[in-house]
C-alpha cells in the first residue's frame, strides 16, 4: 500500500484534526455516490478505499503511540528514579511545556522514593502553572532534603522573596524584582531554572 500520508495529500506532521480535515474532503470528492452512472464509477470505488484504508491506518498507528507512551508514563517507578536521579524525563517534558505530563510522572513516583530533585520539580511545575504556595512548599522540602543544592535554593529564595514583598509576580507569573539584590537572586534563579527546563544539569 501506498504511504498512508501521501494518501491523504498530508505529511507524517499533521494534527489529527488535519487528518480528520483531509478525509473529509476526500471522502466527499471521491464518494462512489457522486459517480453513479458514471464511467469513473469504478475509480471512484477503487479511490475511496484507499482514502479510508489509509485513514484507519494513521488513526491505528497514533492510538498505538499514544497507548505507548501513557504506558512508559505510568511505568515510571521509585526504581526509575534510583536509575535516573536527575529526571531527565520530567525536565524534558518541562521544557517541552509539557506540565501535566511531566506531573503524572512526578505523581507515579512511590511517597517513599521522592528526593529533593522531585520536589524541586513539582515545585518548578506548579509554579508554571501559577499555584505559587504549592510551589513555595515543594522548593522549601527540596532545599531542605539538599541544603547544599544552589539550583533549589535559588528556586526558593525567588519565591520567598515574592511571598515576603520584596519582590513579587506579575500577571504572566513572572518575577519582578525590587532592589538591587533581588536582581542579583533572581537572575541566578532565573539561570538555574532555564538550566532545568533546557536539560543543563
Amino acid at each position: 500500500m501506498k504511504d498512508p500520508y501521501s494518501v491523504l495529500g498530508l505529511n507524517p506532521n499533521a494534527t489529527d484534526d488535519e487528518v480528520k480535515q483531509a478525509y473529509r474532503e476526500l471522502a466527499k470528492k471521491y464518494h462512489p455516490d457522486n459517480f453513479q452512472n458514471s464511467p469513473l464509477a469504478g475509480y471512484a470505488t477503487k479511490k475511496m478505499a484507499e482514502i479510508n484504508e489509509a485513514y484507519d491506518q494513521i488513526i491505528s498507528e497514533r492510538r498505538a503511540a499514544k497507548k505507548n507512551a501513557e504506558s512508559e508514563y505510568y511505568d515510571y517507578n521509585a526504581a526509575d528514579v534510583q536509575n535516573n536521579s536527575n529526571y531527565i524525563d520530567v525536565r524534558s517534558l518541562i521544557n517541552s511545556g509539557r506540565f501535566d505530563d511531566a506531573e503524572m510522572i512526578l505523581n507515579g513516583v512511590p511517597v517513599e522514593g521522592r528526593d529533593a530533585e522531585w520536589y524541586f520539580l513539582n515545585g518548578v511545575i506548579k509554579s508554571n502553572k501559577g499555584w505559587l504556595d504549592e510551589a513555595y512548599g515543594c522548593f522549601q522540602t527540596a532545599c531542605n532534603m539538599d541544603p547544599s543544592n544552589r539550583e533549589y535554593n535559588a528556586a526558593f529564595n525567588r519565591i520567598k522573596n515574592s511571598r515576603s514583598g520584596v519582590g513579587g509576580y506579575d500577571r504572566g507569573g513572572n518575577f519582578v524584582c525590587c532592589t538591587p539584590c533581588d536582581i542579583c537572586s533572581g537572575l541566578i534563579c532565573t539561570d538555574c531554572l532555564c538550566d532545568c527546563c533546557c536539560n543543563s544539569f
